[in-house]
């Protein structure tokens, strides 16, 4: 079985990306970073993905006209052959069109549990606080599938944080992203199988010629 492409989308810093390419050098990896796209030409992610030997390129949103932006982003994913979309640390909504063309196939990972602590403005320390004010015993990181709108796709996992009765933003965000870090490398390599297999059984079933009684039957 080949290996899918993963294009990972991230605005700021890259550790998500870090441990998603981590992963990928592993022997037993599903997948391969086959591009690193971020909307801020300063990203530290760019630079984490230029050191890897990963393609990586700027295509910014903010002030565009959607269309344009949604065009040159779709135009960037295929010509890497991108398979699979994971978001780390994109902090924009990924444009419609894209979202529809890889319906199934783009995945997001948040710092704690949805869809209570999600949403359009729920990232970074405010999520950490929202928890804390909530009351609640655990967060963690939820990894989901992307759709129209922010944090709203189907969940496919979550790792549980406790939460300690001395945390603050910071502390907690410590310990949840560090188990982002370990949950969503693994989750990606998963749903990276399931798409690369799914593809090979469209395109047997596509191609005549992969079928033994073609012509014979």
């Amino acid at each position: 079985m080949r290996r899918a492409r993963v294009a990972v989308l991230a605005s700021g810093g890259g550790t998500n990306l870090q441990a998603i390419l981590e992963r990928a050098r592993a022997a037993d990896s599903r997948y391969e970073v086959a591009l690193v796209v971020s909307d801020r030409p300063g990203a530290g992610a760019l630079a984490r993905a230029r050191s890897a030997g990963v393609p990586a390129v700027v295509v910014a949103l903010a002030g565009r006209e959607p269309a344009q932006a949604e065009e040159e982003l779709g135009s960037v994913l295929a010509a890497h052959r991108i398979d699979l979309v994971a978001l780390a640390g994109y902090l924009r909504l990924v444009p419609a069109g894209i979202v529809a063309r890889y319906r199934g196939r783009i995945v997001n990972v948040h710092p704690a549990p949805l869809p209570r602590f999600g949403g359009r403005g729920m990232y970074g320390a405010r999520v950490h606080r929202a928890v804390l004010d909530a009351g609640v015993a655990s967060s963690g990181p939820t990894v989901h599938m992307v759709d129209e709108e922010y944090d709203r796709g189907e969940v496919l996992a979550h790792e549980e944080v406790p939460v300690r009765a001395d945390d603050t933003p910071d502390t907690l965000a410590e310990r949840v992203l560090a188990a982002e870090h370990a949950l969503y490398p693994l989750v990606i390599d998963r749903l990276a199988a399931e798409v690369v297999a799914d593809a090979d059984r469209a395109h047997a079933i596509d191609n005549p010629r992969n079928h033994r009684c073609h012509e014979r039957c």
